[in-house]
């Protein structure tokens, strides 16, 4: 085990391959159930994370995540989902992970144990001190991320970041750290488990706070989904049908001529004034 490093702790469980499959899925499930009371004790760390987030937007700022391997791809699906969602340009949230995209579906050897390589790859995105680096690291110790984290704060850059591990290098340069103790993993060291379950949930929560702040939902809708399936343009159509009190071949079509809902409720009121 790695001295200090809560995530690199021995499993609470031995002997997993003696295990009956139901027994693999129970315990697997035990662990996962302590996910969500240690998100919410770092509710405090990532309220004001998402309040400065907020602001930078405001001043046309955008959110970067940088990560290695499991956070790293955490990080890209979470900026992924953010256009067809809320209906926001995509350099708005911006996910790099070490390697370059290659290594979304394969590994690139070495690429997180370089210091430099963060911030060169932020800098052909002109980040600047209106913007917000999240970095993403369950053991606190990625270099890559660790020398971005470093460099955005020379250059007036909001940091923050989500790790797993108390007291790390990571959290150390982060102006506003996340640290989600979830302990020991169910296989000694996985960190896409627990870890990666804790990054994804800390993950939606910053990046929905942020767009329910930035007016991209109204009541609880997705009123600027984009309108990319069949799926979308029913559940569209749905939700202007129950707004305005309409028929849903009507409400569809002001959905298919407006593109969004929110442009569809709008031009109907403003229409029926």
């Amino acid at each position: 085990m790695i001295p200090g490093s809560t995530t690199e702790q021995s499993s609470n469980y031995d002997n997993l391959e003696e295990m009956s499959v139901k027994d693999l899925l129970i315990n697997m499930n035990n662990e996962d159930k302590k996910v969500a009371v240690a998100v919410e004790k770092s509710i405090p760390q990532i309220e004001p994370l998402v309040e400065e987030i907020v602001k930078r937007f405001a001043l046309g700022g955008r959110l970067f995540y940088i990560g290695a391997g499991t956070s790293g791809r955490l990080g890209v699906l979470d900026a992924s989902e953010c256009p067809p969602t809320y209906g926001v340009p995509d350099h708005w949230v911006i996910g790099l992970i070490a390697g370059g995209d290659g290594a979304l579906r394969k590994a690139v050897e070495n690429a997180e144990d370089d210091f430099q390589q963060a911030w060169i790859d932020l800098k052909a995105y002109d980040i600047n001190s209106k913007d917000t680096l999240i970095g993403i690291a369950a053991s606190g110790r990625t270099p890559y991320v660790i020398g971005g984290l470093k460099e955005a704060n020379l250059n007036g850059v909001l940091t923050g970041c989500i790790t797993c591990n108390e007291g790390s290098g990571v959290a150390k340069e982060a102006r506003f750290p996340v640290e989600v103790v979830v302990g020991s993993e169910f296989v000694t060291g996985s960190t896409r488990m627990k870890s990666g379950t804790a990054q994804k949930l800390v993950l939606n929560m910053i990046s929905t706070s942020v767009m329910v702040k930035l007016g991209r939902i109204r009541g609880n809708k997705m009123v600027d989904m984009q309108l990319t399936n069949e799926k979308l343009v029913k559940r569209g159509t749905q939700m202007v049908a129950n707004e305005l009190g309409i028929e849903n071949d009507l409400a569809e079509r002001l959905l298919l001529k407006y593109q969004s809902v929110r442009s569809a409720i709008d031009h109907y009121r403003k229409d029926k004034k």
